[in-house]
Parts: structure tokens; sequence; C-alpha cells
């Protein structure tokens, strides 16, 4: 499987620390973390993102806006709704949404 990183979008900093530790106890994944969609646009500009995960707290319209921004940018980014739950659930959201993008990623066979 190749490396990933995964962009976390979350306003609340006890979940946006919980989720990056969950994504970095993955040896294949790095997470980071940001607390404002000007902190993800700004992480997203310098760094190379393979997936964004938009936690609670966002409003519609700005993430409507930041989805459009980032694609535009980068079509291949991978933008995924994460709810909320236990931490297998947040690998198992990750691991299907590359796979469903990216079939090769984690299944090079194919």
């Amino acid at each position: 499987m190749e490396n990933l990183t995964i962009l976390y979008l979350g306003m609340h900093p006890e979940i946006r620390e919980t989720v990056v530790r969950v994504i970095n106890g993955n040896g294949r994944w790095r997470g980071i973390g940001a607390g404002s969609t000007e902190e993800a646009m700004r992480l997203f500009l310098f760094e190379k993102v393979d997936v964004l995960l938009l936690g609670c707290g966002i409003d519609p319209e700005t993430e409507a806006r930041l989805r459009k921004d980032m694609l535009e940018l980068a079509p291949s980014l991978i933008i995924i709704q994460h709810y909320g739950g236990g931490s297998g659930l947040l690998l198992a959201e990750i691991s299907m949404a590359v796979e469903k993008h990216h079939p090769k990623t984690l299944n090079p066979s194919l």
C-alpha cells in the first residue's frame, strides 16, 4: 500500500488530535490536522495531500467552497466526510474511499 498523507479538518481540538493520532497509528499513513479552513488550505498548498477528511463543525457553504477549491488544484484528491465513530470505523472509511478511487493503491495486483 502506498504511503498516504491525510489532512483532517476538524473544529474540535480534542477530536482532531485523536483522529490524527489514529491515522498516524497506521504505519503507511501520515495524518496532519487543521482547525480552520484557512489552515487546511495553507497545509494543502504546502503538503502533498492525498485525502481530505472532513470532520464536524464545518458549515455547508464553507465545505462546498473548500471542496471546489481543492479539487481544482488536485483533481485526484479523495474527500471523505467523517461523522465520528471508533478508530476501526475511521480506518475502514479511509481504506474504502482509497480503494474506490484508486484500487491499485491498496491492492497492487489489480
